[in-house]
């Protein structure tokens, strides 16, 4: 049963690292290449949609990893998933209080309200994204390094 819990949550904490590496490298370069509001627009609506699942996502990858550190808490590689867990609790905090206030203002501006420093605040969600990828990969690594 400990390998069917340990293969659950390796896809499902990357696959969530998959996604949040496509947006910082991938989708958020596309939508900045859009012309004229096209890709702010994107970015509101990319905030609303994702917005709602990233939270559950993180939660359930969270709670997936504290399963698995306690089931397997005589095994080899323990160490390296609750190492793991750790990271995706600082992820959650990261997200909580730097990238949602952020997101939260982002995901309600269209063009005719978002305020004049709207690219300025996006680039700073930008910055705090690439830490928290970096964040989760490491965590991503140490779950996988912890199965060898």
């Amino acid at each position: 049963m400990l390998d069917v819990l340990e293969a659950f949550t390796i896809v499902v904490v990357g696959v969530m690292v998959g996604v949040e590496f496509s947006v910082a490298f991938v989708i958020n370069r596309i939508l900045d290449a859009l012309p004229e509001d096209s890709g702010q627009l994107g970015r509101a609506h990319g905030g609303r949609m994702l917005g709602a699942v990233m939270p559950v996502w993180y939660i359930t990858s969270l709670v997936l990893v504290a399963a698995w550190a306690v089931a397997g808490w005589h095994h080899h590689g323990t160490g390296l998933v609750v190492t793991a867990g750790a990271l995706l609790i600082l992820s959650v905090i990261m997200s909580l209080l730097l990238l949602v206030p952020i997101n939260n203002r982002g995901k309600t501006w269209t063009p005719e309200n978002r305020p004049e420093d709207w690219k300025e605040q996006m680039n700073r969600w930008d910055r705090f994204h690439y830490v928290r990828v970096a964040v989760i990969i490491a965590a991503f690594a140490l779950l996988a390094a912890a199965l060898a």
